[in-house]
């Protein structure tokens, strides 16, 4: 995905879009709308009731009349506050009704995505995405779009009143408009690129701190604090650099935009003073339009900024909705979902690449019956985690085809593929919740008895206990709290209480200690009873009861057979079996 998308203030394809998330909310656009027509009508009311109290009241003495267009106004003015409170209310209440469904969206088309994307596309990224482009659109409601519609309309009754009143008074303010049109014309053009800058280094702001944040203990142990302090400087600063360039840009516009009016206003007491000494207007007439530069000027100025706020809400559309254009989901066409699995695997001339002709499973074949225990073994890299990645549909195949029970997985509902391979990972990662939640991962079917019997089953139980709270013991983000060996364990306990049909082991033991390892063992070789079994393990010790052991080199099989079998063939596993238990002594 490019960190540069180019937004577009006018782009009615992309505002069509987001208005698609305005429809539940249809009522609470309706009467922002009516409240936005309601703000421009009485607009000019105020500076007509100055005009009129000054002409027939003022300049009459006439106190009982003053006092009465005193009430009046106040009347208005409270009017005004309230109409303005419930539209301000409204118009952020759709922004925020909008960003909370399209937030889920896209959260959801996230969840949904190949682990290949995730491969190449930095996490902060997404989360800037998810989180603060999200919030620009928001702000197209509650401080763009129809704000926007509100000034104009605003704008052309003013003018409708100002011309009605005194045409020649109108064109007299009128004169510095053109001046103040081009200047506004550049300041956009301008604001436009400046913004694209702030969300790209805001962006790689996001990036930059979410990777180092969460390798903040690498960074430590290897005493990196200060390169890696030194890379950050340069990202800070531009994103600062980024923001300095667009309120510069603000710095020269608004001044320039307040000389303006100052002339027009200048041009006006000038025109205005001498139409009253000729009694060719009234004094009511010049200070209303007094009032009148400002409410011309102020919406103009203002517009500015609102389409500001619309481009910058078009930029964090586009890009959120680039994501959202992401056609990179598994495909889920299979609606096979039956009873029960047997757990047969058949592998049949099966071709993986990552990237395209860097192949990393070459023609790989083999069946696993059910019941049956795999293990994989091989140096790293030789395509061990690829064979149990495809076989969950987490990366598709280039070439070849693999079953589960006779039919190929694509078949197969996704999700009850997924929830029929349960896998355990030497990398452990634990929510931040409690250690039931992050067993049973919030499934309503798994009670309590079943976490505690499988915790029993594997003599997790002890340590679990001794825990504050147990079961409802807070694990820490990442589980920081608890040991590798302990993280792992829970995992495991995962694994079991979802009651899979096919086990996937990826180096499941290699984070415990001897004692912890043999506990697993034992229970591992109870619940592989009638469950196919997949084991990556570089422990060898712990696969030499496997039906099945296959020695993967460069993404090849290279040898197939069981424990003795191999040992026979004096091969590639012979020798990775003599130099682990030579390196122990053994």
């Amino acid at each position: 995905m490019s960190e540069k998308v180019a937004g577009k203030t006018y782009d009615v394809q992309l505002l069509r879009r987001i208005l698609v998330y305005m429809r539940p909310y249809r009522g609470i656009f309706v009467w922002s709308v009516i409240l936005t027509l309601v703000m421009a009508a009485i607009a000019p009311l105020l500076p007509v009731l100055v005009e009129h109290t000054l002409d027939n009241y003022i300049l009459q003495a006439d106190y009982q009349g003053l006092s009465k267009m005193a009430l009046l106004m106040l009347g208005l003015l409270l009017f005004q506050t309230i109409v303005r409170y419930f539209h301000t209310l409204l118009t952020n209440t759709l922004g925020q009704s909008v960003i909370r469904d399209l937030r889920s969206n896209v959260f959801k088309h996230i969840l949904q995505l190949r682990l290949k994307y995730f491969d190449r596309t930095p996490l902060g990224r997404l989360i800037t995405r998810t989180v603060s482009d999200l919030e620009t659109i928001s702000d197209i409601f509650s401080q763009g779009l129809i704000q926007i519609i509100g000034d104009i309309l605003q704008l052309a009754v003013i003018l409708g009143v100002m011309f009605y009143t005194d045409w020649r008074l109108t064109l007299i303010v009128l004169i510095p408009m053109p001046v103040m049109l081009v200047a506004t014309y550049y300041f956009k053009e301008a604001m436009k690129a400046s913004f694209q800058d702030v969300r790209t280094w805001v962006s790689r702001l996001n990036t930059f701190l979410q990777e180092h944040i969460s390798g903040v203990a690498i960074i430590q142990y290897f005493g990196r604090e200060k390169q890696e302090f030194d890379k950050f400087i340069p990202i800070n600063a531009e994103h600062r650099n980024a923001h300095i360039r667009a309120n510069w840009y603000f710095s020269i516009f608004f001044p320039v935009i307040e000389i303006i009016m100052a002339i027009a206003l200048g041009l006006l007491v000038w025109y205005g003073s001498k139409s009253v000494l000729n009694e060719t207007t009234s004094l009511g007439v010049v200070v209303a339009f007094i009032m009148y530069i400002n409410m011309i000027f102020r919406p103009v100025r203002e517009l500015i900024d609102k389409f500001n706020t619309l481009q910058m809400g078009m930029v964090g559309a586009e890009r959120v909705f680039s994501v959202l254009d992401t056609d990179e989901k598994t495909e889920n066409k299979g609606t096979l979902q039956p009873k029960n699995i047997e757990g047969k695997i058949e592998f049949s001339n099966v071709w993986f690449a990552y990237d395209e002709e860097k192949w990393v499973l070459k023609d790989i074949s083999f069946t696993l019956e059910p019941g049956q225990t795999l293990a994989l073994v091989g140096a790293t890299g030789a395509g061990k985690s690829s064979v149990i990645n495809i076989l969950s549909r987490f990366y598709e195949i280039n070439k070849g085809s693999i079953k589960v029970d006779g039919v190929d997985i694509r078949e197969y509902e996704l999700n009850y593929l997924h929830k029929s391979i349960a896998t355990v990972h030497q990398d452990v990662f634990l929510f931040s919740d409690t250690v039931e939640n992050n067993i049973n991962l919030l499934d309503p079917s798994i009670s309590r008895e079943q976490i505690i019997e499988a915790a029993e089953s594997i003599g997790a139980d002890k340590f679990i206990n001794r825990l504050p709270n147990g079961f409802d013991y807070q694990v820490q983000e990442r589980g920081a709290t608890l040991s590798s060996g302990q993280s792992q364990m829970v995992s495991f306990i995962r694994a079991l209480v979802h009651q899979p049909k096919i086990l996937v082991l990826d180096e499941a033991t290699s984070s415990v200690d001897t004692e912890t390892e043999e506990l697993i063992q034992q229970a591992i070789e109870k619940l592989m009873e009638n469950r196919s079994a997949i084991v990556i393990a570089h422990r060898l010790s712990t696969i030499q009861k496997a039906d099945k052991i296959i020695v993967l080199d460069q993404g090849e099989i290279k040898e197939i057979g069981n424990h003795q079998e191999l040992l026979k063939k004096d091969g590639y596993y012979k020798r990775l079996y003599d130099l682990q238990f030579n390196s122990l002594g053994i």
